[in-house]
């Protein structure tokens, strides 16, 4: 197979992809695309029918969805580095965090964007069931946050590198504040140590300043949806 090309999408849960490959070291070619400016551009949707990100390559092999890249490149890759393997006391722990990124917090926040769009009110009994929904789903996690320094236990693992996105670059589209979950703000402050997370964002997102994305107060609007709603 020829080098890994990793299609990056700015300001997306393609970012999760490009973190991966800069925590395992790889060679990689990165390839981005700007919104234009809040959707994929018509270059990207040439890559995949639903015009989704991440998109890779590998040889004859192209690939979408952030979790089956993530998988696919650990354990093609890297032999199966920053997954637990079955019989590991910590096996169900890794297996549901890396699952509950894209099952059940991520289709959360995008519920919160849909109602947002919809133009509910803060008074809506649409606005209040959802608040209860996030906060009760933002204190689970953020209950295992004051448990174990990673999701998965005492290992950095692909469960953190999944459910970053959300915790971050998402409140550029959706805005919610962190300020009542103290473990969740602890364990960004971890993430953003990290090297390898300093790398991705410079080379995948050069326009997202670490630190806002990480504080308890959301990060500015996505620039495509801040000009819309002038």
């Amino acid at each position: 197979m020829g080098k890994l090309i990793v299609h990056h999408l700015g300001v997306s849960q393609s970012d999760r992809v490009v973190w991966l490959c800069e925590e395992l070291g790889l060679d990689y070619e990165l390839k981005k695309y700007d919104r234009a400016p809040i959707f994929s551009p018509p270059e990207y949707c040439k890559l995949h029918p639903l015009c989704a990100a991440p998109v890779i390559e590998d040889g004859d092999i192209k690939l979408a969805e952030s979790a089956a890249c993530v998988e696919y490149i650990c354990h093609t890759k890297a032999d199966g580095s920053l997954f637990v393997a079955p019989g590991k006391q910590n096996y169900a722990d890794f297996l549901y965090w890396f699952h509950f990124a894209n099952g059940t917090f991520q289709p959360m926040i995008s519920r919160g964007l849909a109602i947002m769009g919809a133009g509910a009110g803060k008074e809506s009994e649409a606005i209040k069931r959802f608040d209860a929904k996030k906060h009760q789903i933002l204190s689970f996690l953020d209950q295992r946050l004051s448990q174990v320094p990673w999701l998965a236990g005492d290992d950095f693992t692909a469960a953190d590198i999944m459910i970053v996105f959300s915790l971050t670059v998402m409140r550029c589209f959706y805005q919610y504040d962190l300020g009542d979950y103290e473990n969740i703000l602890a364990y960004l402050q971890r993430i953003s140590k990290r090297e390898a997370y300093k790398r991705a964002l410079q080379k995948g997102d050069p326009d997202l300043d670490i630190e806002k994305l990480i504080g308890a107060a959301p990060p500015p609007l996505q620039k495509g949806l801040a000009a819309r709603m002038k």
